[in-house]
C-alpha cells in the first residue's frame, strides 16, 4: 500500500494558522485536519479518506454524525438552545430517568449533569466529602481522571500532568493498579494479583499513611484508559468492594472512557460482578456533544440545595443527543460492541502470533489495548516502535492513538462493522511490519 503524502497542502496551511492562535498545550501527534465524517470513516480537508479506530478518544459512540443523532439535535435546536440548570426542561428529566434505569446498582440513581468527564469527577469528589464527612481519597497509579485540580491530583498516568501545578489537592494517596501483565507487588501463594493490591491498601496504606476511617472514597477506572487499557485480574473488584464495605468507604467508578457500552455492557464495572456507589460518565454519552454525568445512589447524593451547581450542565442539545445515543445503543450497538469487539480481539491475537513485538493483546468489547515490547521475556516497552506504527498507519489511512508507554488503544465507534475492522487491521499489520523493519 502506497503511503499518502500527508499532511496535504490545505492541512499544512491550517496547521500553520492553528499554531499562531491555539494553545501549545494540546498533545497533537500527527497532522490530521478533519473535514467531515460518516460512521467510522473520516475525510481530511484535502479529500483523503481514513478509517477511524479511536472515535475522538472513545467519544463518537454511534459513529461520526449519525443521522438520528443529528436529527435529534436539530429538532431540539429549533425549540431552544439553553435555559440553565436553575430551571427545568424535559430532556434533562428524561435523561436522568434513563440513567437511573441503566445505572449499575439496584438502588435508585440520581444524576448531576456536567459538561465533561473531569467535571463529573470533580462532582464525585465533592459529593464523597460531603456525604461521608471525610477528606481523603485513594487513587491508582496509571489512572487518568481529567485535568482540573481535583481530577488531575487523582490522575497518575504521566508526570507532565502534574509538573508546574503543585501544590495539588491535599488528601490523595495512590496504590498500584492491578496490572496482570506488569505486577509490581509480591503476592502470596495462590493469591489473585488484584487481591494482592487490595491487601496492600489495607495493610500498608491504611496502617502507615492514612487511617481508613478518614478515607471518603476510592476512585478508579474499571478498565484503565490512558494507563494502557488495562483489565484488572478477576479477584480485584470483589476484594475492593469488600474493603470499602468494611471501612464505610465509597467506591467511585470512573466510567468516562470505559462506560456507555464500550465493553458490550452499559458500564465496564458490570463485567466484574460488583456494584459501585457512584459512577462518572462522559465521552460516549452524547455521541460527541459535550456532556458529563455524576450518577450516584440516591442515599449518597444527599447534599442540600446550592451545595453544587453549574450553568451548562444538562444542556438541552446534549441531553437530546444523549437520549438518542442511548436508544441506538439499546437497539443495536451494545450487542455490536460485544460481538465485533471479540472479533477484533481474536483477529489481533492472530496478528500477535506473527509479530513478536506484540507483548499482549487485552480488552473487553471495543476497548482494546495492544502492548509492544522489545522482548517478550523481559517485557521491555518499545515506545519507538509503537510511535512508528501510529505514523505509518496514518500515512496509509488509519487513525490510531497510543496510550501508556507502548500501547495502541483501539476504541472505534460502537457501530463499526467487521469489514471495516478487517480493512483497518490490514493497514495496522502493514504499518507494524514496516515499523519492525525500522521504517
Amino acid at each position: 500500500m502506497e503511503p499518502m503524502k500527508l499532511p496535504g497542502p490545505k492541512a499544512r496551511a491550517l496547521i500553520k494558522r492553528d499554531s499562531s492562535v491555539i494553545s501549545p498545550s494540546y498533545p497533537r501527534d500527527y497532522g490530521f485536519v478533519m473535514d467531515h465524517g460518516k460512521g467510522s470513516e473520516v475525510w481530511d480537508v484535502d479529500g483523503n479518506r481514513f478509517l477511524d479506530f479511536m472515535a475522538g478518544i472513545a467519544v463518537n459512540a454511534t459513529g461520526h454524525s449519525h443521522p438520528e443523532v443529528v436529527k435529534a439535535i436539530q429538532e431540539q435546536a429549533e425549540k431552544f438552545l439553553h435555559i440553565s440548570s436553575d430551571f427545568y426542561h424535559i430532556k434533562m428529566i428524561e435523561l436522568g430517568e434513563k440513567l437511573d434505569e441503566i445505572a449499575p446498582f439496584e438502588e435508585a440513581a440520581v444524576t448531576f449533569m456536567t459538561n465533561s468527564g473531569t467535571e463529573a469527577v470533580e462532582t464525585a469528589l465533592k459529593l464523597a466529602r460531603y456525604h461521608t464527612g471525610r477528606t481523603n481519597f485513594i487513587g491508582f497509579t496509571g489512572a487518568f481522571h481529567g485535568r482540573t485540580m481535583g481530577a488531575v491530583t487523582m490522575t497518575a498516568s504521566k508526570a507532565v500532568y502534574h509538573s508546574g501545578f503543585y501544590p495539588l489537592m491535599n488528601g490523595v494517596v495512590h496504590a498500584p493498579f492491578p496490572n496482570p501483565y506488569r505486577p509490581i507487588l509480591d503476592r502470596k501463594r495462590g493469591e489473585d494479583y488484584g487481591e494482592t493490591v487490595v491487601r496492600y491498601i489495607d495493610e500498608q496504606i491504611f496502617r502507615q499513611i492514612v487511617p481508613a476511617d478518614e478515607v471518603a472514597a476510592i476512585l478508579l477506572e474499571p478498565i484503565q484508559g490512558e494507563g494502557g487499557y488495562i483489565v484488572p485480574s478477576e479477584g480485584f473488584f470483589p476484594a475492593l468492594r469488600a474493603l470499602c464495605d468494611k471501612y464505610g468507604i465509597l467506591l467511585i467508578a470512573d466510567e468516562v472512557q470505559s462506560g456507555m457500552g464500550r465493553t458490550g455492557k452499559w458500564w465496564a464495572i458490570e463485567n466484574f460482578g460488583v456494584e459501585p456507589d457512584v459512577i462518572t460518565s462522559a465521552k460516549g454519552i452524547a455521541s460527541g456533544l459535550p456532556l458529563g454525568a455524576c450518577i450516584a445512589r440516591r442515599s449518597v447524593m444527599d447534599w442540600s440545595r446550592g451545595a453544587h451547581g453549574n450553568t451548562y450542565g444538562g444542556n438541552p442539545l446534549s441531553c437530546a443527543a444523549a437520549l438518542k445515543t442511548i436508544e441506538l445503543l439499546e437497539r443495536e450497538y451494545l450487542q455490536n460492541a460485544g460481538e465485533v469487539g471479540q472479533y477484533t480481539i481474536d483477529a489481533l491475537q492472530e496478528i500477535a502470533a506473527r509479530h513478536p513485538s506484540i507483548g499482549e493483546v487485552r480488552g473487553i468489547g471495543l476497548m482494546i489495548g495492544v502492548e509492544f515490547v522489545k522482548d517478550k521475556t523481559t517485557q521491555e516497552p518499545d515506545e519507538g516502535l509503537r510511535n512508528s506504527l501510529v505514523h505509518n498507519a496514518f500515512e496509509r489511512g488509519l487513525l490510531l492513538l497510543g496510550c501508556a508507554k507502548s500501547v495502541i488503544r483501539i476504541a472505534p465507534a460502537l457501530s463499526i462493522n467487521k469489514s471495516e475492522i478487517d480493512e483497518g487491521l490490514a493497514i495496522f499489520e502493514e504499518a507494524l511490519t514496516l515499523a519492525e523493519k525500522g521504517e
